[in-house]
């Protein structure tokens, strides 16, 4: 197991008109530390002047950002007052839609889970079907989980992708039959009267596990979505890697298996083709391992095949558990891709469909990948579940509303004329 880095600070700036930047660096730190920091912890980490610090830090508790969380030190001098987050100071709405489920979350500002719900995702080609759900859903838990609704910072949407960010569309996602160029997050920002954000699952995944998963989402690491679909995440050096078009992570045709079934895109032995949930389901409906039960290639029904195909597994059936230990030989290849292009140190596995097969993944995936490492004999690399949990997609989609109302931006360093 390698060793886990703590996150590089951000830098402050004593520049006149900065305050909106300074305000959001210090912000970041005081998140980033797991017991808060005192102000002259800040400004040693930051860079700003005592005083810059002293006055922002009355802003954010004007706020109602962060709190004065008691007193700590022993030596000699003045006890050192320490600021943290203010877990109701602020909260965010997150919506996971994957073909199978929707997920909905409430988070407070320190990224913990306040209400959630999930529901089938409804079948059929009619997108403002789901949407009216989603935001019937959204309605439902803000009035469940009785938060302050003047404090609710935006709304967030993980998606599968392809997406088009600028857009905030869906395009053409898997499992999802007429869901081409859907301007999902239009739609829901007018259903639901939020500001809504809009990004791919696998980023959100990733997201999430820099802001809520603790020790596995910090430094440089990929995280492997697996839901009805495999995606990638990607974060170097505390940084959340989304590419030219939101679009980093699609390794849907990386080839695990030269031999194996031709994918959509005419090669052979694609991730897509080789080993998705709904591959997997379709090879165990045709080894006679799934009897009875509904059939089809929509989420739910994908979903429900797996789940059974796990149970048969746990069972003992020898056949059930050759399908998924190969799934994981196969997976480990596309793995293999990533973390040698990337040079990561570790690998972060979750999703939707990732509880059902952690155990086994778990026992055989980190040998694999160490076998195939081009780096294995400069430094190992972690393989871990997520530190989230199951609702990592719309925690992370909560988080990203987080993130682009908290985190420092270079965009907030632009001076007016």
């Amino acid at each position: 197991m390698t060793e886990i880095r703590q996150p590089t600070p951000r830098r402050g700036t004593n520049l006149p008109r900065m305050g909106d930047f300074n305000l959001t660096v210090i912000l970041d730190a005081i998140r980033r530390s797991s017991g808060g920091l005192s102000r002259v912890e800040l400004a040693q980490i930051v860079g700003l002047s005592p005083q810059t610090i002293s006055n922002i830090s009355r802003r954010l508790l004007d706020q109602q950002l962060i709190i004065e969380a008691g007193k700590e030190g022993s030596g000699p001098g003045k006890p050192r007052t320490i600021l943290r987050l203010n877990p109701s100071g602020m909260y965010a709405l997150g919506v996971h839609l994957d073909p199978a489920v929707i997920t909905t979350v409430v988070l407070d500002l320190v990224g913990d889970v306040v209400k959630h719900s999930r529901i089938p995702t409804p079948t059929g080609s009619n997108p403002q079907r789901v949407i009216a759900a989603i935001a019937e859903e959204i309605k439902a838990l803000i009035e469940a989980s009785g938060v302050d609704t003047g404090k609710i910072a935006g709304l967030g949407v993980a998606a599968p992708g392809p997406i088009d960010l600028d857009e905030g569309t869906v395009v053409d996602p898997p499992l999802m039959t007429g869901w081409d160029r859907v301007h999902l997050r239009d739609a829901l920002a007018e259903a639901t009267g939020l500001e809504t954000l809009v990004d791919k699952d696998v980023t959100s995944a990733a997201v999430a596990e820099t802001w809520a998963g603790g020790a596995s989402g910090t430094g440089s690491f990929i995280f492997m979505y697996m839901g009805t679909g495999i995606g990638c995440g990607i974060v170097l050096n505390d940084e959340v890697v989304r590419g030219t078009s939101g679009n980093a992570g699609e390794i849907g045709h990386i080839i695990v298996d030269p031999d194996g079934p031709e994918c959509d895109c005419g090669l052979r032995g694609c991730v897509k083709s080789s080993c998705i949930p709904q591959v997997l389901v379709a090879e165990a409906e045709e080894q006679g391992v799934l009897n009875g039960g509904r059939k089809g290639t929509e989420g739910p029904e994908v979903q429900e095949g797996f789940a059974r195909l796990c149970d048969a597994a746990d069972a003992g059936d020898e056949r059930a558990i050759a399908i998924i230990d190969k799934s994981a030989v196969l997976v480990s290849r596309a793995v293999a891709v990533v973390t040698n292009t990337l040079d990561v140190e570790r690998v972060v596995f979750g999703g939707p469909f990732w509880g059902r097969m952690a155990e086994r993944y778990l026992g055989r995936i980190p040998a694999l990948l160490a076998a195939n490492s081009a780096a294995n004999s400069i430094h190992g690399i972690e393989v871990v579940g997520t530190g989230v949990g199951e609702d990592v997609g719309a925690i992370g989609a909560a988080c990203l509303v987080l993130e682009h109302t908290l985190a420092p931006r270079a965009q907030r360093l632009l001076l007016e004329g």
